[in-house]
């Protein structure tokens, strides 16, 4: 007899048992429900792409944690690292046939090999939703809105969308003589908020070879503290005569002012200088969103503008901006503030099998519950009603329902709310109706 294989998961891998599941599906639900509510489409791509397509276009750390391998057909694939580059080739192959400006939106599976950590996972689930073909500042303001709304119909109202744009961190590198080197010194500044000032000013100097003097003034303009306006008006100074970094100032001015005039509270958008994004296909508007219960969790919502990325697949200029939900980082905190329902069951309704001879009426009555809208199961084994309703109560359900001879004699159904812990007789004309108040309640 051979050795029995150890059953084992990947190191930065999970599996998902059904309450976490349920959760997940929950929050891919409502992603839906929001991207569509703005007119996005859905699309998919392939796991698997040339490695040509992905390398290079999110920097070299993400060329380092790309799952890299030579497939049987001895083609250089890899296992796509976000949903972003895939959708600007996708958007450069079928540009006849989705037209411009295209909104779409794609929930996926996306694969990087780096240090695993709370909520942050070698395979995860993103929820990414797009607009391309526009630079209109309008797009900008939308992908904030959808941000927005998606974090409260979720059910969290303590958050911040945080807020920059790479325009305003270019006109600064430009002034101060280090326009060649944006890509180095905006990868330290995104490492800010994890090793701070004077490490970040050590990577600047040591590795993209600033002064140590530039460094700081890059600190200084992203330490800007206060309100949007005063941050605003402090930009401003600081980067007259950059025409870029005026740019970059007057599309975050519009954004502060056309979120707050569309009824978005004005604590929820703040502006921060500090972020930086660290791939290096952004090029305007950035966005990472905060819970304010669990800052240290990272941003659970982060996108931006990247208006060069598809052009390294087409000659047609395609702009876009959009923005992607970490599904598990943020099931990860919604579990550790406790607001994932501990239910295991899509069903609200179990059936007891009270007499197995009776099957068939079970089978019915579960029938006339579905086509009503309720989710049914029924228990397959007639046991003892106790376990039949221990295994409900461990299961999530909300109501069971019980039957005998006694019962089908009457023409009634025993209903039992499991949450209230009360049992009521309920005749079987009026079951969907009692069953549909209780779950309503």
């Amino acid at each position: 007899m051979s050795d029995l294989i150890t059953p084992q998961t990947l190191k930065g891998f999970r599996d998902y048992l059904p309450t976490a599941m349920m959760a997940r599906e929950r929050l891919m639900e409502i992603a839906r429900q929001v991207y569509r509510s703005y007119g996005f489409s859905p699309i998919d791509t392939p796991a698997l792409e040339y490695a040509n397509i992905l390398l290079g276009k999110g920097g070299e750390e993400s060329d380092k944690q790309l799952f890299r391998f030579i497939d049987s057909g001895e083609r250089d694939v890899a296992l796509r690292f976000d949903l972003t580059v895939p959708f600007a080739r996708f958007t450069a192959e079928h540009l006849s046939e989705i037209g411009i400006p295209f909104k779409r939106y794609h929930l996926g599976t996306v694969w990087r090999g780096e240090k695993p950590q709370k909520g942050r996972y070698r395979e995860f689930m993103q929820c990414d939703f797009d607009t391309i073909g526009t630079t209109s500042n309008a797009a900008d303001i939308e992908t904030l809105l959808v941000i927005h709304d998606l974090l409260v119909k979720i059910g969290f109202e303590r958050f911040t969308v945080r807020v920059n744009n790479r325009m305003v961190l270019n006109g600064l590198l430009e002034k101060i003589g280090l326009i060649g080197q944006t890509s180095g010194v905006l990868r330290a500044l995104d490492k800010l908020a994890k090793i701070g000032r004077d490490a970040v000013i050590a990577e600047m100097t040591d590795k993209v070879g600033t002064t140590p003097e530039q460094a700081a003034q890059v600190l200084d303009l992203a330490s800007l503290t206060g309100s949007n306006t005063d941050i605003l008006n402090r930009l401003e100074a600081l980067l007259e005569g950059s025409e870029v970094g005026l740019q970059g100032v007057a599309r975050l001015r519009e954004l502060c002012a056309v979120s707050q005039a569309a009824g978005i509270p004005e604590e929820r958008v703040q502006l921060d200088v500090s972020i930086a994004r660290g791939l290096d296909y952004y090029t305007g508007t950035i966005y990472e969103t905060f819970l304010t219960d669990m800052p240290g969790i990272g941003s659970i919502c982060s996108g931006g503008r990247y208006d060069n990325l598809a052009g390294l697949f087409t000659k047609e200029k395609l702009p876009g901006v959009g923005a992607s939900l970490g599904l598990d980082r943020l099931l990860a905190a919604m579990e550790e503030l406790g607001l994932v329902d501990q239910t295991s069951t899509p069903a609200q309704v179990l059936i007891a099998c009270f007499e197995a001879e009776r099957l068939g009426d079970y089978c019915r009555i579960g029938r006339v519950l579905r086509q009503a809208g309720v989710g049914v199961e029924i228990f397959p084994d007639a046991k003892k009603v106790g376990q039949q309703l221990k295994y409900a109560d461990r299961k999530g359900f909300r109501l069971a329902l019980i039957a005998g001879s006694n019962e089908f004699a009457k023409g009634v159904w025993q209903v039992k709310d499991l949450k209230a812990m009360q049992q009521t007789e309920v005749a079987e004309a009026d079951l969907v109706t009692h069953i549909q108040a209780a779950l309503a309640k």
